[in-house]
């Protein structure tokens, strides 16, 4: 029995042993995890405080809450985007407005930012204030021809001083840069311009355009060519500042609007004011007096997604046919004169054969309530053409079907034929407009006798090369008129205004189904009346003066004709005489200058129009240079933004410390209302929705995305927009950036097993060893 007993507790003692050593790796283990994880979690914590991240880079578990990040230049950080709110105040005095936007940049990061946002305005806007608000100062904008312009805010910046750069990219589409804001920091931004009151048949409108719409970049063109025997390549660049005009835009389906706006107008009209309409935004009207109303809007702001439009129409017998405004300047006169026709002057009884090209996009950014609106409209101008017209339908997207082989006779069964076609259009591809246009203007064969050609135009015209499309207008119009409507929620009015313009057409806007069917109307009015033409004006009894537009152009039913002038002398003398045509009748009109009313801001209203001018004759000049520096001139002399000046102001205490890093951002906009994001941007691959997998697992991927550089509106060829996601409420950021936490865990979980094991084990020990002293003692008795 001793023997068993000492083989018993030799046992023991080896169990013992056992039990030791995997206690004591079970512990090794939970160490050597515990100090992984710390080392890990240091290192972390060590790349956290790196001079990016110190300059406002973060990664995305670094956020608390909710924001708009940008991939940086450092792999795996990113920047917050400056936040955006804005105020607009337009103040209408007759048919001129002034308009005040105050922006305000916020810088929701821990770092120093520079804000670039990319803005539209009307396109006739004469751009001439840029105020920036440091503290309680305001610090007045200068112009200066752009790259001095360019050259001072870039200097301002690398010292660290708080600057503005305005800088027109279209004469509707600008950019603001705003350099050195600081963490936390609100810096608010003053734009004011003067643009005239649009009328038509009656009514007055003006549209305020909120959001850039993407656009459509055609490819730089790659041509082989021979030099001295030796083969080389040309680029042409449809867009060469493609660049500038290509915000960021928000994915709606994954995030909140943003930039809200609140807008005020104060609407003088000079006659007794009946009704006022927005046609898309809701809006409370205060009546101050019978010549004056206070507008906002209902909900106090909304977000940039659409553009805001208001109409108003004089009470009936007061609306006025005719004014001329008057405003002295630096020792010159400058005059404003509206003059509406008569319909009576415009009628007819000789019916006209027409013969139509109907032109519609088809491409992704008209998907959704656009592509419905062109689609109907369409559908009814092809329902009002007589038997004696003839026409055909042209439909583009990055590709383009002529549907008749020529222009046919509009049958009853040719016109059904036709809108069966175009009901059965939907919106997807690119928007390469140019080979539509030159099919519509070149392919259509010569004009019948006694026909009058119009080409229609349906479009939203988001594109950015506006100046291959006017040229092409301009080159081979021949005798056709070109008549565009812009078809959703915030079309190109530039470029719509503008081809129309060449064209000799007019523009139509459309912003939504419910307009369809008054403004087709307003159009087939002017389309099936004839054109007031040979419009010109002169001075009698006064110094020959600058006339802009130059030439006239071409009027059609219920349009005014509206002229700026420049003249010589303070008071001058004389009349203004208006000619014209309606058909085969003269028609003319002369207004005494003596009693022209006063109006502030003709002067830059004329100087915006004769920069429009200088630009148009582009073609005529051999020399761009000499036609910059005639556009600088001008510019300069009336303090305006232009293609060639800038606005810039400058603090002169810097702000930012010496050493700091500055980050630069965009101001992501929204899609604008009504878009189909995936039609224009094409759906989102799995590659796009990748975050740096050493930043997160692939179970806690964000949505966080930039759309790549060749998906710009789902054409494999163009470029892209950046898209940035929305992190409030919407993407479901990663807890953690590294295994730290998790080995951490591990080691403790071990640890205590460890423990608890070692506890276990010495209750059994000395339960073991209790059994055996109490058998040795039996067995001694």
């Amino acid at each position: 029995m001793f023997l068993d007993d000492e083989i018993a507790e030799s046992r023991t003692r080896q169990n013992e042993a056992r039990w030791g050593m995997y206690l004591a790796l079970a512990a090794l283990a939970a160490c050597i995890v515990m100090i992984l994880g710390l080392m890990t979690q240091a290192s972390a914590q060590t790349a956290n405080a790196r001079p990016e991240q110190m300059a406002g880079y973060v990664r995305p578990n670094d956020m608390g809450t909710g924001a708009l990040l940008f991939p940086s230049k450092e792999p795996g950080y990113f920047v917050e985007a400056p936040r955006l709110a804005t105020d607009v105040q337009i103040d209408v005095n007759g048919p001129i407005m002034r308009t005040r936007v105050t922006q305000r940049f916020q810088n929701p990061s821990k770092g120093w930012v520079e804000g670039t946002y990319v803005f539209p305005l009307p396109d006739d806007s004469a751009v001439d204030t840029l105020k920036m608000q440091i503290g309680d100062r305001f610090i007045e904008g200068q112009i200066k021809p752009r790259q001095a312009a360019k050259e001072i805010y870039e200097q301002a910046k690398a010292e660290g001083k708080k600057a503005a750069l305005l800088e027109q990219q279209r004469p509707n589409l600008f950019t603001n840069q705003v350099a050195n804001i600081g963490p936390g920091e609100t810096v608010v931004v003053q734009i004011e311009y003067q643009s005239g009151v649009p009328q038509s048949n009656d009514a007055f409108t003006f549209r305020f355009p909120m959001v850039v719409a993407p656009r459509y970049n055609p490819q730089p063109v790659v041509q082989t060519v021979d030099l001295d025997s030796r083969s080389g390549y040309a680029v042409s660049d449809p867009v060469p500042d493609r660049q500038k005009i290509e915000p960021p835009v928000l994915d709606p389906r994954e995030n909140a609007r943003i930039n809200p706006v609140t807008l005020t107008i104060n609407l003088k009209a000079g006659f007794p004011i009946g009704e006022v309409t927005s046609a898309f935004h809701e809006i409370e009207t205060t009546t101050l007096d019978q010549l004056t109303r206070k507008i906002t809007l209902k909900a106090g702001s909304v977000p940039a997604d659409r553009d805001f439009e208001l109409s108003w129409k004089a009470v009936a017998g007061k609306s006025p046919y005719a004014g001329l405004f008057r405003e002295t300047v630096d020792g010159k006169t400058y005059l404003l004169s509206f003059v509406t026709p008569p319909v009576t002057a415009t009628a007819t009884d000789k019916p006209l054969r027409r013969e139509v090209v109907f032109v519609i996009d088809n491409s992704g950014s008209m998907a959704g309530p656009s592509m419905e609106q062109a689609k109907e409209s369409l559908a009814l101008a092809i329902s009002r053409l007589k038997p004696e017209d003839r026409f055909n339908v042209i439909r583009f997207d990055d590709t383009m079907t002529v549907h008749f082989p020529g222009l046919v006779e509009a049958t009853p069964d040719k016109r059904e034929d036709a809108i069966s076609f175009v009901r059965g259009l939907t919106a997807d591809g690119g928007t390469e407009m140019l080979p539509a246009l030159e099919a519509a203007l070149r392919t259509q064969g010569p004009v019948a006798a006694g026909a009058l050609r119009q080409v229609v135009f349906l479009t939203d015209g988001a594109i950015g090369n506006e100046g291959q499309l006017f040229q092409e207008i301009q080159n081979n119009r021949g005798d056709a008129r070109v008549f565009t409507v812009g078809i959703g929620s915030a079309p190109n009015s530039h470029f719509m205004t503008k081809a129309a313009e060449y064209g000799r057409g007019t523009f139509t806007l459309i912003g939504s189904e419910s307009q369809v069917a008054a403004r087709m109307g307003e159009l087939f009015t002017k389309l099936e009346s004839p054109v007031m033409t040979d419009i010109s004006a002169t001075f009698e009894g006064a110094a020959t003066g600058d006339i802009t537009p130059n030439p006239m152009p071409d009027l059609y039913r219920g349009e005014p004709v509206v002229l700026t002038a420049e003249l010589d002398g303070a008071a001058p003398e004389g009349k203004l005489r208006i000619v014209g045509k309606a058909g085969d009748q003269p028609w003319r009109v002369e207004m005494d200058i003596a009693k022209a009313a006063t109006g502030e801001g003709v002067a830059k209203l004329w100087a915006r129009r004769k920069i429009d001018d200088l630009e148009a004759s582009a073609a005529t000049i051999a020399d761009p240079a000499t036609l910059d520096r005639q556009i600088e001139t001008v510019a300069l002399a009336h303090h305006l933004v232009s293609r060639v000046t800038s606005l810039v102001a400058v603090d002169a205490t810097p702000s930012r410390p010496t050493g700091e890093n500055l980050t630069e951002t965009a101001v992501p906009l929204n899609l604008p209302a009504g878009w189909d994001f995936g039609k224009v941007f094409g759906e989102k691959s799995d590659a796009t929705e990748k975050v740096d997998e050493r930043e997160a697992s692939a179970e806690s991927q964000t949505k966080l995305a930039m759309l790549t550089a060749d998906r710009m509106l789902a054409a494999p060829t163009a470029r892209a927009a950046g898209l940035i996601a929305e992190a409030n409420n919407q993407v479901n950021l990663p807890q953690t950036a590294t295994e730290a936490d998790k080995q951490i865990l591990i080691g403790l979980m071990l640890l205590a097993f460890a423990l608890a094991a070692g506890s276990t084990f010495v209750f059994w020990r000395g339960q073991i060893a209790a059994l055996v002293t109490s058998g040795v003692r039996r067995h001694g008795r």
